[in-house]
């Protein structure tokens, strides 16, 4: 397959509500598109999960948009491709910068997967025709408002529950969740707030039998989340801290996580995704997918790279009204009493619904080979 077009969109999107972490709250989403166009005219969609500002780590939109504009295009465009694999081997030489990579290889395997007549599932190899839901919620004004809304997640069927916590606002909380609703999946999920300072707080935690905690301590840090993991009966979780396969082999081999939260953007693409699902899997380590706030094209990645057998956990992925008033694909993700469907369709298996796309989208570039 020859990339022969290139349509590069930056989209500006409003969320329900407020979405707030141990580092700040948004509401407003500024995020990238990328269409790709092969020379039989077959197109692909990838979404960047970049920031605004470098928030969750060193990308943004903005940087983004450079790298993909004037470094990814001109590696891929009249490349002629016989496998998406072949695209991190291409943009290896380029130092990080995952999210903009994540993003133009994205597109590209929804395209092979389009013109192989796979869904995008199948294309990666994944079986399972429907996927667990969790919910993500940001921190709260309150105790007693949080507590509400986790209520009513539940009664939606969610199966697992994750809540951000930060120093000041941690054990408490935690405490009144498990009050409210003892057998609930839950887990708590800290973005680096803490230090190994922090131990005789974080072993509190102990006592309220979470699924686990996610990245508890510094986002490039494998070897304190050790020292943590051997003080706490809790399980960690390795977010921000995995970037790559050969991150999560030296994670797993220093004892640093006992489950591996994989987010395509984050590791660069969706092959290095499954090397990492196919390492843990080997290693016993269950893993599942996070979210990054993501508009439609990105959810529908997710999904299908939750398909994966090793995705034994519930994801961040919910349905579209979750976050959107309209989202950017025809239909919607819709999430019905704690699952999704995987979609039959080829590729992403959602159509871009271009009326809405067209109404968010702010800037456009264009690129033919």
């Amino acid at each position: 397959m020859i990339i022969k077009e290139i349509n590069l969109r930056k989209m500006n999107m409003t969320m329900k509500s407020p979405f707030t972490t141990s580092f700040g709250s948004m509401q407003v989403k500024e995020f990238l598109l990328l269409e790709v166009t092969d020379e039989l005219g077959n197109t692909g969609w990838g979404e960047s999960t970049a920031f605004s500002a470098p928030w969750y780590n060193e990308e943004t939109v903005e940087t983004n948009l450079h790298i993909i504009k004037d470094f990814l295009i001109p590696l891929v465009l009249n490349r002629n491709f016989g496998h998406p694999d072949e695209v991190s081997e291409l943009f290896a030489p380029l130092r990080k910068n995952n999210m903009a990579k994540a993003a133009v290889e994205g597109a590209i395997w929804d395209l092979y997967a389009k013109r192989n007549k796979l869904t995008l599932a199948e294309a990666l190899g994944g079986t399972a025709e429907k996927i667990e839901v969790g919910i993500s919620i940001g921190i709260q004004k309150s105790t007693v408002e949080l507590v509400e809304l986790v209520g009513t997640y539940i009664k939606k069927g969610y199966k697992r529950i994750k809540v951000k916590i930060k120093p000041g606002n941690d054990i408490e909380i935690i405490r009144a969740l498990r009050g409210a609703y003892p057998d609930v999946p839950l887990m708590a999920d800290a973005n680096s707030a803490y230090t190994l300072k922090d131990i005789a707080l974080l072993q509190q935690l102990d006592e309220f039998n979470l699924m686990m905690i996610e990245q508890p301590l510094a986002s490039d840090d494998i070897i304190d989340h050790a020292k943590l993991q051997k003080e706490l009966k809790t399980p960690i979780c390795l977010d921000e801290s995995i970037h790559s396969m050969e991150d999560a082999r030296k994670a797993i081999e220093l004892g640093s996580t006992k489950i591996i939260n994989i987010k395509i953007g984050r590791v660069g693409g969706l092959t290095e995704s499954k090397k990492i699902h196919d390492y843990c899997m080997d290693k016993g380590v269950p893993v599942w997918c996070g979210g990054m706030l993501e508009a439609g094209i990105g959810r529908a990645h997710n999904i299908a790279l939750t398909t994966l057998p090793n995705f034994l956990l519930p994801g961040d992925t919910s349905g579209s009204s979750r976050y959107w008033e309209e989202d950017i694909i025809k239909p919607e993700v819709v999430a019905e009493d704690g699952y999704i469907n995987v979609p039959k369709a080829y590729g992403i298996g959602y159509e871009p619904n271009l009326d809405v796309m067209n109404r968010y989208t702010v800037e456009q570039f264009y690129f033919k080979g």
